[in-house]
């Protein structure tokens, strides 16, 4: 396999109508693929700093067989490849000098890849500790009994309730963002659809969001319950909602990633009738250390 048989571009919209067809395919395993390209068609141009994210298709007698995207300042996303394909297009990347600080795709993939640019750059690949599987929806089934509540969702006047929920998840899994009126519409947040589990007395005790449905399918994105109330069932409850949420919007496949270091949380969606798709995994790179002579 050639090099050469990567189209790259900048153009999302070139981008979807060589690759979209491929893409909804098999959406569950495209999910980042579909929602990063959704991101940036529908962002300002700015939204990204001064570089451009890149786009690839690989192209085989006029067919899509595969596709990357490569967000600024170089974090590479994967469809499903081979380790030829693999190869093919961390050499393509290396003589066009692109640099990469991480791989993320389905753990066989992501594994090709880094030891391919290993081989074509010399960067060095460590696996990231965080071990994630991806999980679509069968049949949702609800938890019985459900806590005492409701859910509800969330809409813009909800705004200020939305950013604080958001910003305690962020803490939570260690992410270094802004999140505040100001900062607000940059950030990975704002594009979702929140649904909230309050008890009767109108608390607010877990919230889950949405991303939009894209190419048929939703990604349940963000499930978060206080430490203090876990353990209640409150989770279950704002995730089955979420779910039916999504079902409701139209879409006929929903997804979620899960921490596979968290043994309740994905027992807990295996319940509510996910079932796992692939595993998930993350390279960061480092430059070689020269060896002393």
């Amino acid at each position: 396999m050639r090099p050469d048989d990567w189209h790259l571009t900048e153009d999302v919209d070139n981008f979807l109508a060589r690759a979209g067809d491929f893409l909804r395919s098999r959406p569950g395993l495209h999910v980042m693929q579909l929602t990063w390209a959704e991101r940036v068609r529908t962002r300002t141009t700015d939204a990204f700093g001064a570089e451009t994210p890149v786009f690839g298709v690989l192209e085989r007698a006029g067919e899509a067989r595969a596709t990357f995207y490569r967000l600024p300042p170089g974090a590479l996303g994967l469809s499903p490849l081979t380790p030829e394909q693999a190869d093919s297009l961390a050499a393509r990347l290396a003589a066009l000098g692109h640099s990469l600080r991480s791989v993320s795709a389905g753990h066989s993939t992501a594994t090709a890849f880094a030891e391919a640019w290993q081989r074509h750059t010399g960067a060095m690949p460590k696996l990231r500790d965080t071990r994630l599987r991806l999980y679509r929806l069968g049949t949702l089934t609800p938890p019985e009994p459900l806590p005492s509540g409701r859910g509800r969702v969330l809409g813009e006047q909800d705004l200020e309730q939305v950013m604080f929920w958001c910003g305690e998840f962020a803490k939570a899994v260690g992410e270094v963002v802004s999140i505040d009126a100001d900062s607000w519409a940059s950030t990975r947040y704002a594009d979702k659809r929140y649904t909230l589990w309050e008890t009767p007395d109108g608390t607010p005790v877990s919230i889950a969001g949405m991303n939009p449905l894209i190419g048929g399918q939703i990604q349940v994105d963000i499930v978060y319950t206080p430490a203090h109330l876990r353990g209640l069932g409150y989770a279950g409850a704002v995730t089955a909602e979420v779910s039916r949420a999504a079902l409701a919007a139209g879409a006929r496949d929903v997804v979620l990633f899960a921490d596979l270091a968290n043994p309740t949380s994905n027992a807990l969606y295996q319940r509510l009738g996910y079932r796992p798709l692939t595993d998930w995994a993350v390279y960061d790179f480092s430059r070689a250390v020269p060896e002393v002579r």
